[in-house]
């Protein structure tokens, strides 16, 4: 049996939240933990409940979505946070991720979609999209510092892999790509997050576009 996943569900709007809990419902991987409809109930709860995931809207009274999300990833950065929104504004949701998310969802789209990537999301196994991979390439093409320290510490394989990551390879496609096995690739990837000091593979994909180890065509 799957390990339950702890959702806390922030959004002001209560046809909204009872729209997602339908959703989750059907799974039962899923336990909602708690409810907020504002951002400051949800820094509130999230001390207390302690949930594994939550599912942000942008849109909310008083603090922002982004502006929640980077407070509780500030505090409690080994949860994680998935946008969920009706706007396709990409610009909102990059910035989403600039803050700390894990990823988002529009509210249109099918709800199996949402069980299997919000699955996903839990276990740190959600790709990167291949638009989110074009946006930061061309946030962080123009300052780019091929490697640090801690990028020195990897190996020539945790490179390769990492550039894999940030180009939105799921770890099957990885095991393919490099002949090697899935298990082999989740290894290298939890060495990767403590070598580097990271928790998912979007701050895995950030720090590979800000390092230079994905560069664009020319």
């Amino acid at each position: 049996m799957e390990e339950q996943i702890r959702v806390l569900i922030v959004d002001d709007h209560p046809m909204a939240r009872q729209g997602i809990r339908e959703i989750l419902k059907t799974d039962a991987v899923f336990n909602i933990v708690g409810e907020a409809e504002t951002g400051e109930e949800a820094i509130e709860l999230v001390a207390d409940l302690m949930p594994d995931l939550i599912l942000m809207d942008i849109h909310l009274p008083g603090m922002s979505g982004l502006e929640v999300t980077h407070y509780i990833k500030s505090h409690y950065p080994y949860v994680k946070i998935v946008v969920v929104t009706v706007s396709d504004d990409f610009t909102h949701l990059f910035e989403a991720i600039k803050n700390g998310a894990q990823g988002y969802l529009l509210k249109t789209v099918h709800n199996e979609t949402w069980v299997n990537y919000l699955k996903a999301v839990a276990k740190d196994q959600a790709p990167i999209s291949k638009r989110l991979a074009e946006q930061m390439l061309r946030e962080f093409t123009s300052h780019q510092e091929r490697c640090d320290v801690e990028g020195d510490q990897l190996s020539k394989r945790e490179r390769e892999i990492l550039t894999w990551v940030a180009q939105g390879y799921t770890n099957k496609d990885i095991a393919i790509g490099l002949e090697i096995s899935e298990y082999t690739v989740k290894n290298h990837l939890k060495n990767l997050f403590q070598k580097l000091h990271l928790n998912n593979r979007v701050q895995l994909a950030k720090y590979a576009y800000e390092k230079g180890y994905v560069k664009g065509a020319d």
